[in-house]
């Protein structure tokens, strides 16, 4: 029996509230979490929050809160917003919950036992923001080559995890397993950053310091460094080690999507991790872009949030998905706008889609009442573009192309529009060519179904609207084996434009 397709998305750091890069991160991996369902997989989606660190409880001290209520307070915030984007998770961990401070400090030990962590003095260029050391080399004019603010000289005890030790066995594994790092430029950044030395990994903060996090067990005086704590989610949500027939039914996992700006901790530090505690590597660890405006990345720190819920409430969640999965390629970073999203809306939702749909539906409606007068043809140019759109659709998702499955999509969407203007229906109705009319509604209507099912992981609320109306219930690929499903007398209702024109 197959293991189960299983996706995970970073964990979201709450130290402010969520915009549209957790959003898009978690709609790419909603919508392959769907697609792997809609092609008969089991799955298991995993989501959560980081809340140790730093940043965390210095904004908790800002506000005056104890930290635990600060992270308590947050968290809703992101549970609501998926709810909003109707995003559906198989869990949702916090790095808070005790069972995953059980696990990370029995990790701990375990490699702490086997002697890939030791302890050590440290001197280093310390960057409170990203709660990370640099070297003079790394840094970026003085400053921290990440978020290019100001770092600080700090020497202490600490303890360390030996990544110099894997460094060798590293490069050769991402150089024998080109899926392992992509798209392919983030591979060849991570092999260059690999040329040079790797130091070994602090792991640890002295409580002295920095309190707010999960205490070393052999270490009583330290608390262990955040993306210790953060990466070891995906293994200890999923039962390692405590609970190891769970565990092995979803590990290793298929697909960590994450940011790019994350990218080093995701392909150095955890699949080294991995390797100390002998477990298998993720398939994949896929990192996108970043959403800009006016060229400047999206992000709290540079203060130009775009808030996803209210762009959802005021647009609808499906144009929300679509503009981030359509507009840019993934792996590349996108240009957002309202203006940019609008377009997209009138033009491919409002024009294209929802164009098809209504008109569609409100002819046979006035010509025939509603009700499909005869089968659909067997082998006509829309069925040989719908299955090639079928087709495009299963082949670019199985290759992380979101983009690319939803032009497959739109092609048979432009075809069945222009299908219409060939035909002319309005003419066939006039000439009182009744015969050759429901041929037509009924090819095009065959259409339109079957795009209703094409579209369920990409637009799950216009898709599920769609295949209502035609009484498709929970579509999925076997829905789209067979063209010429609708039957004479089946009513197929009119309904609400799906995607009535913006301004």
């Amino acid at each position: 029996m197959p293991k189960p397709f299983y996706i995970t998305t970073p964990l979201y750091y709450v130290n402010d509230k969520p915009h549209i890069g957790h959003a898009y991160t978690n709609i790419l991996c909603d919508t392959f979490s769907r697609f792997h369902r809609f092609i008969g997989d089991k799955v298991f989606f995993l989501t959560g929050t980081d809340e140790h660190g730093e940043k965390i409880d210095k904004t908790a001290k800002q506000k005056g809160m104890e930290t635990q209520a600060f992270v308590d307070g947050m968290v809703p915030r992101f549970k609501e917003l998926w709810k909003i984007l109707d995003i559906h998770s198989d869990g949702f961990i916090r790095t808070t919950d005790l069972f995953h401070k059980k696990a990370v400090q029995e990790i701990l030990q375990k490699l702490y036992d086997s002697g890939d962590i030791y302890a050590g003095s440290y001197k280093g260029l310390y960057c409170t923001p990203c709660e990370s050391f640099w070297t003079s080399s790394q840094l970026a004019g003085g400053k921290c080559p990440d978020c290019k603010r100001e770092v600080q000289e700090i020497t202490e005890e600490n303890y360390f995890f030996r990544l110099s030790k894997y460094q060798d066995w590293l490069i050769h594994y991402i150089q024998e397993h080109p899926d392992f790092v992509r798209p392919a430029m983030r591979k060849n950044e991570i092999l260059g950053f690999l040329k040079a030395p790797l130091e070994d990994l602090c792991i640890s903060r002295p409580r002295a310091r920095l309190s707010w996090g999960i205490n070393i067990p052999f270490a009583p005086n330290h608390v262990v460094y955040v993306w210790f704590d953060a990466l070891s989610n995906y293994i200890s949500a999923i039962g390692y080690p405590g609970k190891m027939n769970e565990f092995q039914e979803l590990w290793p996992a298929d697909l960590h999507m994450v940011g790019k700006d994350i990218l080093r901790q995701h392909t150095v530090y955890w699949p080294i991790m991995l390797k100390a505690l002998g477990l298998e590597m993720p398939k994949t660890v896929f990192a996108h872009g970043w959403w800009t405006m006016e060229g400047a990345k999206v992000s709290k720190s540079t203060g130009n949030v775009v808030d996803p819920a209210e762009l959802a409430q005021k647009y609808g969640r499906d144009t929300l998905r679509y503009f981030l999965l359509r507009e840019v390629n993934l792996g590349m970073d996108g240009a957002y706008s309202e203006e940019l999203l609008v377009a997209r809306f009138n033009r491919d939702l409002a024009n294209d889609l929802g164009n098809l749909v209504l008109r569609s539906t409100s002819m046979l409606e006035r010509y025939f009442g509603g009700k499909i007068q005869i089968a659909s043809a067997k082998n006509s140019e829309l069925r040989q573009q719908a299955f090639r759109s079928r087709d495009g659709m299963i082949s670019a998702m199985k290759n992380l192309d979101p983009r690319s499955a939803l032009s497959s999509i739109w092609e048979l969407i432009t075809r069945a529009n222009r299908y219409v203007e060939e035909t002319k229906p309005w003419i066939l109705a006039k000439e009182n060519k009744m015969e050759e009319l429901a041929t037509v509604l009924t090819e095009l209507l065959e259409a339109v179904r079957y795009t209703g099912i094409l579209l369920a992981p990409f637009l799950p609320e216009a898709s599920s609207k769609i295949c209502s109306s035609f009484a498709v219930l929970n579509p999925g690929a076997k829905d789209l084996e067979t063209w010429g499903a609708l039957t004479p007398s089946t009513t197929i209702a009119k309904g609400a434009a799906l995607f009535p024109r913006s301004s």
